[in-house]
């Protein structure tokens, strides 16, 4: 950047930090910035723009078109030469206004007489505020450092934004972070709650984005920078020889970025052109974020992604707000991040009322933990972290996948009315609690909970549960940093059964891979994961680690039932395979003279439609069959659950998945094999319903679930509901959905 540039970019910023230090409303404030702009930079005009909504644009200040257009100029995102701008988040810098793609012709502004047009975003980490604009008469084309120094100028106008500097009249102008906004995001986990926002990764807040003297600011960048490059160089020391090569390249990705002089060189260059030095990095970072959205190559995202976070801890040094802000957490705390982790999710304990992510997806960590935990998760709400501050009051509906921020009263009203009437709904379902699920035709059918964490066990008894129908294993490892060792399995495992009092927990093992990768465990691309190199295939070609789990279970049994299911089965072999590795294990334990289990019971999750067609030796063999909706379902339909597009098209009532069910349910009759359903459809009554009417007796879900399911299935005659499902396949219809839910209404007004 040449030092003529440099100066004056410093001494317009300097004019700017003038203006904005000086008393007046927002709007003087935004005039007096486009006519500085205009002078500084020799252009007939300078016109700034911002989101009144997400899709509307408004024009709020102008120096050189018609000042009768401010506040009444508006355009949709990607309408004329500012709309693209605010789109694609790039400049758009042209001779020749009229001619250029997209362009509109806005009579009212006067600009007709403009050829020349240079827009930039108004953009703070990836977050578009609005657009900045200069014109000219004369057609010529805007250098590269006179963009460059109107991107400067365009990020300081982000952070004044961000902090309200420009408040006026009009929603263009509203202070941010005060209105009610609404996210519709993907349901992970159903439920209800209100509270206040507790954010995982608290923004950093830059209060100085103009630097007073470049040269102190340039020593403060370079002492953090040394700051940084020794941490980083801290954490690599620290690793031991045991610790994962992944692991160790990140972080030497990290010690790379820290050194890499073309990078401090550009923060440099954002100092010397009048930035602070947190400007400098967030400048530099936004820039990192805008070039991570447009890069396919999925190794180089990572890479940016390294970079990005490393720009994260420099401005935390720089600033001095970390994670640990001293900020109490609020009353009803909802957790809001951009994903999170199982450890640091369970770090924060049952406290939490609700959790909602930017990104994630049904299958994850979170969404395992928030089951066990009862408490609604909302997933894939883009933008919540621009726009949640810590405290911020918020209503997270996990039933429709909503959350809604800073609500008006009337919102949070018949929210509140909507919780009240869930909660006189369980209060309800306590008073069955002891009761059997016994139809009214005199069928009863067992209702089993999931779990996967100590903290479940309580809802053994609360939830009126008749054992753990599936216990998830994977949680001890995924928590982790390091394989934990055979003794803290084989004392978790048993603390889980001296909780469950007696009653049955099946424990599932390892389900790694797909959206499940340890830790400590090389990651492997693969183009489908989900149906890769997961479950049962990792413990068959990891036997140490299978070997290692199971002597840990037949410990924790010490005398007493033992249930063991294997995952994801696809073929008899495989069943077959991992029965013989308990057996083998048993064997070796009763060698070392160790208490065996007084009873064995072998077991698999039919998640595959390959393994509904096994040969019937592996129907006699295995002791109990769990139906794996959750997989079996995506996979008979060839529809991801974790995309939206597709999943919500097929119905779990749709009657040829409900004829493949009654075709397993067949099966495991012949050969006397008990045949359970786990999974999220288990515990919707509706669908328990319609399973138990076509023959299964025992069904798994989450906790909460088993007072509603139990509630119907004891208000319900299994044989009519049989009736009605056969009379609507005969119908012709896709799903028995409509005809079941008919009758049910049919039935409950009668009553």
């Amino acid at each position: 950047m040449p030092n003529g540039t440099e100066s004056e970019s410093r001494k317009l910023l300097g004019r700017l930090r003038d203006t904005l230090a000086e008393e007046g409303a927002g709007q003087e404030r935004l005039d007096r910035i486009t006519t500085i702009i205009a002078e500084s930079m020799a252009t007939d005009v300078c016109s700034i723009y911002l989101f009144r909504d997400a899709e509307t644009l408004e024009l709020c200040a102008t120096e050189g078109l018609n000042k009768e257009a401010v506040h009444q100029t508006r355009m949709r995102i990607g309408e004329g030469l500012v709309g693209r701008v605010a789109r694609t988040s790039t400049p758009v810098n042209t001779p020749d206004a009229p001619s250029a793609r997209g362009f509109r012709f806005m009579p009212e502004t006067g600009e007709e007489i403009f050829s020349s047009f240079l827009g930039l975003p108004i953009q703070r980490l990836g977050d578009t505020l609005g657009v900045l604009v200069v014109q000219s008469k004369n057609a010529r084309s805007y250098t590269e450092d006179e963009v460059y120094a109107l991107e400067v100028v365009a990020m300081v106008l982000a952070e004044m934004t961000e902090l309200g500097a420009f408040q006026g009249e009009g929603a263009a102008m509203s202070a941010r972070h005060v209105q009610q906004a609404l996210f519709r995001g993907g349901t992970a986990q159903e439920g209800a709650a209100e509270g206040h926002v507790y954010l995982h990764e608290p923004r950093v807040v830059i209060t100085n984005p103009i630097a007073d003297d470049p040269h102190v600011e340039l020593r403060r960048l370079e002492d953090a920078m040394a700051t940084l490059r020794g941490s980083v160089d801290e954490m690599l020391g620290a690793m031991g020889k045991n610790t994962d090569k992944e692991q160790v390249k990140v972080i030497e990705a990290y010690r790379m970025f820290a050194n890499s002089r073309s990078w401090v060189k550009r923060m440099q260059e954002n100092v010397g052109l009048g930035l602070s030095a947190e400007a400098a990095v967030e400048k530099e970072q936004s820039a990192t974020r805008a070039r991570m959205e447009s890069v396919p190559d999925a190794y180089l995202r990572d890479r940016l992604h390294d970079l990005d976070d490393l720009s994260n801890r420099l401005l935390r040094l720089l600033t001095g707000q970390g994670r640990d802000t001293g900020a109490e957490m609020p009353d009803n705390p909802i957790l809001v991040a951009k994903n999170i982790g199982p450890g640091e999710l369970l770090d924060y304990g049952k406290k939490l009322k609700g959790i909602v992510l930017e990104e994630g997806s049904v299958g994850s960590h979170a969404a395992i933990v928030a089951r066990a935990w009862a408490i609604p998760l909302v997933i894939n709400a883009k933008r919540i972290l621009t726009e949640a501050l810590n405290g911020d009051h918020i209503l997270v509906d996990g039933d429709q996948g909503i959350v809604h921020l800073r609500p008006e009263d009337a919102v949070a009203a018949a929210f509140r009315d909507k919780i009240a009437m869930q909660t006189q709904a369980q209060q309800r379902y306590t008073s069955i609690r002891e009761k059997p699920a016994t139809t009214l035709d005199g069928e009863t059918i067992a209702l089993h909970m999931n779990a996967g964490l100590m903290a479940d066990l309580p809802s053994l008894v609360s939830s009126g549960a008749e054992g753990v129908g599936l216990f998830r294993t994977e949680l001890q490892f995924l928590t982790r940093a390091r394989v934990p060792r055979r003794s803290e399995l084989a004392s978790i495992y048993g603390s889980v059964m001296d909780a469950a009092k007696g009653k049955q927990v099946v424990f599932r093992t390892l389900d790694i891979g797909s959206d499940k990768v340890l830790p400590y465990m090389k990651a492997t691309e693969e183009p489908n994961p989900a149906m890769g190199w997961r479950a049962i295939r990792v413990g068959l070609d990891k036997k140490g680690v299978m070997r290692m789990q199971l002597q840990a279970l037949i410990r924790a049994a010490n005398g007493r039932p033992l249930s063991v299911m294997f995952p994801f089965v696809a073929q008899f072999d495989e069943f077959r395979d991992a029965r013989q590795h308990l057996l083998d294990e048993l064997e070796r334990e009763r060698k070392l003279g160790h208490t065996l289990p007084v009873d064995v019971k072998i077991g698999a999750m039919l998640e595959t439609p390959s393994l509904a067609f096994a040969p019937k030796q592996f129907f006699e063999l295995a002791d109990f069959i769990s139906i794996g909706g959750n997989d079996l379902k995506q996979f008979f339909f060839a529809a991801d659950r974790e995309n939206e597009r597709v999943r919500k098209r097929y119905d779990t009532l749709n009657v040829s998945f409900l004829t493949f069910l009654e075709q397993i349910i067949a099966r495991c009759t012949e050969t006397n094999t008990p045949v359970s359903f786990c999974g999220e459809d288990a515990g919707r009554p509706v669908e328990a319903l319609c399973f138990a009417a076509i023959g299964l007796r025992t069904l798994s879900m989450r906790p909460a679930s088993i007072g509603p399911v139990k509630s119907l299935l004891r208000r319900t005659d299994l044989a009519e509901a049989k009736q009605v499902i056969d009379a609507a396949r005969l119908t012709g219809a896709q799903s028995v959905r409509a005809d079941v839910m008919d009758w049910l209404t049919g039935r409950a007004e009668t009553s």
